[in-house]
């Protein structure tokens, strides 16, 4: 039985729309470019006959030159991609079109689909939101070219100048429009689905693009059982009527219907939370009895809601692929801020494009690059694509004598990590993610030696036997990246060193594991008394507060260069904690874990840091009061240099001999007053910032209680086992707990069947007649998809696939998804920053 494979589902959703790629120019927006850089698209777009792949939000004139297959007449024809609603891409689209005036076909390809946008209270789109949308964008098209043909005659501008600027995303009225004709300029639009814009790390891994409508959609509103937009709410077991469910679940289950379409599966669906059953109700309301007659291939999707763990994607795994994408930068968003609709805003999830500091590997000797001849190559590749923008005696960007020059270069050379592209059908990173940091570090260095000897290249590096460390990975980087012919053919393998070595420096590596050892003493204390476990928390506080002073006083601000944690570092950890508590003593205090004095000295410990500095980790809970707390501690400074008297200058007031004379000095007096206005004003910020805190503390009281609050969690046979640390699932998260009962076919409480259409007509009609159809069981579907509403991080694709291998069951078919990719600092900015509900 073939295995299911995402990434090459997606190659062949591409191959499928071949007739429309071809010959015409492809805009993508910034979801589908991380959807095709992970899969490697953009070859098959050359390979189909496309004569360009350009951004749709960066579009310019010039994309119409930019011609893989040189054609000699002018593209007539566009396709723009999108992994938007259509009303959220709108304005780009009408500019596109603007922009090329010879156009008469564009075709529209979403990943959002017709009952998407019709259930979606933000889209003006009805069901037949497609035809509906053909007529808007042509109407719209015709209207912009005539202002914008008045505009160039009145005022002889260029011709769509001006209008560009007045785009605006507001909802278009319907007109009728004959879209048969096109209009005035004859163009043709034409819109249809195509669901297969996802990210796959592995043919069994993926996660949805972070900047496409379905990951950046809200789910949850803001009310007592809820923590962030971001994640589901508290799955208490009142389930919401499904007519007002967030967004992000109307999408999430919309996009798994059209998945399991798109691969020909027909799903048996489970699910465990309460977000969790509303998408799986919403996908079984979809079904029919068409859908489920023409689908070939029974699956087994088990939809889980990550507020039942919260623990694993807070705290730092042994997971190389883990620390390469939170020690590595991420490409910038396109969009910066959130846009909020109907007072829901839009998650900005981080970008899943890791930058690979390729350049900065390189330029340590820029000597030895420079006589390889690769500056040259990027110099001409620069002056032929800059020509048009620079001036002649300006295009010679480097000039070996410039030591700026070996700077701007070496950056051209970073590049994103990747699954296939330029890996040449080697799975490297599907190898990486299934490993632990030391052994997939390991991988990588055997890899760059097997590219080495391909080369005929010899580095004299002293390497151990068994452990990878930076300074031997960088020379074999070095090595291959001599040559340009060496540079292009390893390019894959050595973008995914340059990651692991980055991943490995001393300044990343040393955090990483501070922070790691902090987490493992949390939860031995867990497994003791609320008080030890109150008392690391504090001292947590404490140390980072005085690391990060100590480290502005010496300016140098950024502490994790030591390996030492900050303020907002400690606050982590203190979620990681209370959630531990909650655990352990969900009986300890009368509204949280601890008792009053823990919970009094954890406070006083917050405001300490605070005060000492306020602009530490710009939190949100401080929104308001940061700067008044700096001008606080800058006034104080000043005060304690002024308190200071020099050796040489003379105490007046010791020597004179009435001091009760000053008694009738205005002006000390007005000095008394405005310090007694100055003492208010400090009194008055330290009672704000208490009452900031116990907010804080009010809701990491709510994170505390997640085990007894979740539903699903309350029995204990799905809660962390962190107190028996024997157990082989005692410190596994909940995805590798949940994969290994439901193998083992053991009782999970708060799984919910949902029967399909057919199922349900079996249960209420022949069910009478003792023909009731049985409970399937997930162990008992050869594929498995499991989908983590929330978000998913690489320790967790570890696991569940540790699960599947310890099971005995090698014809289990596993596939994991999620949400998003998460990072612990993902997490804080979840819970703690401008989505959280606190």
């Amino acid at each position: 039985m073939a295995l299911i494979d995402v990434a090459i589902s997606c190659l062949n959703s591409i191959r499928e729309i071949e007739e429309d790629v071809k010959d015409a120019i492809v805009y993508i927006d910034a979801g589908c470019t991380e959807s095709f850089q992970f899969v490697g698209a953009f070859p098959l777009f050359l390979e189909l006959g496309a004569r360009a792949v350009c951004s749709l939000e960066n579009m310019t004139s010039l994309d119409a030159v930019a011609d893989w297959n040189s054609k000699s007449d002018c593209a007539k024809r566009i396709v723009i991609m999108t992994s938007r609603l259509l009303n959220d891409a709108h304005r780009y689209m009408l500019r596109c079109l603007s922009t090329h005036e010879g156009v008469q076909r564009c075709t529209v390809f979403t990943s959002i689909s017709e009952g998407s946008h019709s259930a979606i209270p933000d889209s003006p789109l009805g069901p037949d939101a497609y035809r509906e949308y053909e007529t808007l964008l042509v109407q719209d098209y015709n209207e912009h070219t005539k202002k914008s043909d008045k505009i160039s005659k009145d005022k002889g501008v260029s011709k769509f100048s001006s209008a560009l600027e007045s785009l605006t995303m507001e909802p278009i009225e319907s007109e009728n429009v004959d879209i048969s004709s096109g209009g005035a300029q004859g163009l043709v639009v034409s819109v249809h689905h195509f669901p297969l814009i996802i990210c796959p790390f592995t043919p069994r891994a993926f996660v949805l693009p972070s900047q496409g409508s379905v990951a950046e959609a809200s789910l949850s509103r803001q009310h007592e059982d809820s923590l962030s937009f971001g994640l589901p709410p508290i799955s208490t077991g009142s389930m919401s009527d499904t007519d007002d469910v967030p967004p992000g679940a109307t999408l999430t289950a919309h996009f798994l219907y059209q998945l399991a379409l798109k691969m020909e599966l027909k799903l048996e669906i489970f699910s465990l939370g309460d977000q969790s059953k509303n998408v799986g109700k919403i996908l079984t309301d979809m079904s029919s009895v068409y859908d489920v007659a023409r689908r070939k291939r029974s699956a087994g999707l088990l939809l889980v809601d990550r507020t039942l763990d919260l623990i694993t994607p807070c705290c730092h795994g042994d997971s190389l692929f883990d620390r390469i994408f939170s020690s590595l930068p991420r490409a910038e968003r396109f969009s910066s801020q959130a846009q909020l609709k109907q007072g829901v805003p839009s998650i900005n999830r981080p970008s899943l494009d890791v930058q690979v500091p390729l350049g900065e590997l390189l330029n340590e000797e820029p000597s030895k690059i420079r006589d390889s001849g690769l500056p040259e190559g990027i110099e001409a590749f620069l002056r032929g694509w800059d020509s048009y923008t620079s001036a002649p005696q300006n295009v010679g960007l480097f000039n070996e004598c410039d030591k700026k020059s070996t700077t701007n270069w070496t950056e051209l050379l970073n590049g994103s990590l990747v699954a296939t592209e330029c890996f040449r059908g080697t799975p490297y990173l599907e190898a990486m993610i299934d490993r632990k940091t030391k052994d997939g570090s390991v991988l990588v260095k055997k890899w760059l030696q097997e590219a080495l000897r391909r080369e005929n290249i010899s580095v004299n590096v002293r390497a151990r036997p068994g452990y990878a460390t930076k300074p031997e990975l960088q020379a074999m980087i070095k090595a291959l990246s001599q040559s340009q012919s060496s540079l292009l053919k390893n390019k894959g393998i050595i973008q995914l060193g340059a990651a692991t070595a980055a991943a490995l420096d001393e300044s990343q590596s040393a955090k990483w594991d501070t922070f790691s050892s902090a987490e493992m003493m949390l939860n031995v204390s867990a497994g003791d008394t609320s008080q030890g476990l109150a008392a690391q928390i504090s001292d947590l506080i404490n140390k980072s507060a005085v690391a990060e002073l100590q480290a502005k006083k010496n300016e140098k601000p950024d502490s994790s260069s030591r390996g030492l944690l900050s303020f907002r570092d400690a606050l982590l950890l203190t979620i990681v904690g209370y959630i531990l508590a909650g655990e352990n003593f969900p009986t300890s205090g009368s509204g949280g874990p601890f008792s009053w004095q823990e919970e009094h000295f954890l406070k006083e410990a917050i405001v300490d840091a605070v005060l000492e500095n306020p602009s530490a980790g710009n939190l949100k809970f401080l929104n308001g009061l940061t700067e008044e707390l700096e001008g606080r501690l800058n006034r104080l400074k000043s005060e304690e240099t002024k308190e200071i008297p020099s050796d040489d200058q003379l105490d007046i007031d010791a020597l004179d001999d009435d001091p009760w004379g000053k008694w009738g000095d205005e002006e000390e007096e007005e000095v008394d007053n405005s310090k007694a206005d100055e003492s208010y004003d400090d009194m008055q910020l330290k009672l704000d910032l208490r009452d900031r805190v116990d907010s804080l503390f009010r809701f990491l009281h709510k994170l505390s209680s997640l085990r007894t609050r979740n539903l699903p969690l309350r029995e204990g046979s799905l809660a962390s086992e962190s107190s028996f640390p024997g157990e082989p699932s005692g410190n596994k998260g909940l995805v590798y707990r949940l994969i290994t009962k439901v193998l083992s076919k053991q009782e999970i409480p708060g799984l919910e069947y949902h029967s399909s259409t057919v199922g349900r007509f079996i249960k209420s009609g022949f069910g009478r007649f003792g023909l009731g159809q049985a409970k399937p069981s997930l162990a008992d579907q050869s594929v498995i998809l499991v989908f983590v509403i929330g978000g998913i991080n690489g320790i967790e694709v570890l696991e569940a696939q540790e699960a599947v291998s310890e099971s005995g069951r090698p014809d289990i078919n596993l596939v994991i998804g999620g949400t998003t990719l998460l990072t612990p600092d993902d997490m804080f900015e979840l819970l703690l920053g401008q989505f959280s509900h606190f």
